[in-house]
């Protein structure tokens, strides 16, 4: 690719992508963001609850039940004697 006049140009093709073109930016797919798949507050409201409960901090924000219920299916927690615990999964998801 090369730039010019604040263009990215696409040497194959050979046209300019401007700004935020969806060919000049690479976003993980759906697949590689599992979270992606819930609307944004949503989305925002599981890492939240998954950053929570990692930095043990369920007493100053209780987790919400459907939250809770929503990170169990999908395997990003599991519960431990009656305390919700991140998985190597959930851990994967926050990156």
């Amino acid at each position: 690719m090369s730039v010019s006049r604040g263009c990215i140009f696409r040497n194959a093709v050979g046209f300019p992508f401007c700004g935020t073109d969806r060919w000049a930016i690479h976003f993980h797919t759906m697949m590689e963001r599992p979270l992606a798949n819930f609307g944004l507050e949503k989305d925002i409201d599981l890492r939240w609850t998954l950053r929570d409960i990692l930095g043990n901090r369920l007493k100053l924000s209780p987790v919400r039940e459907d939250d809770l219920r929503t990170l169990i299916d999908l395997g990003f927690v599991e519960m431990r004697d009656e305390l919700p615990v991140v998985t190597p999964a959930g851990l994967a998801a926050l990156e």
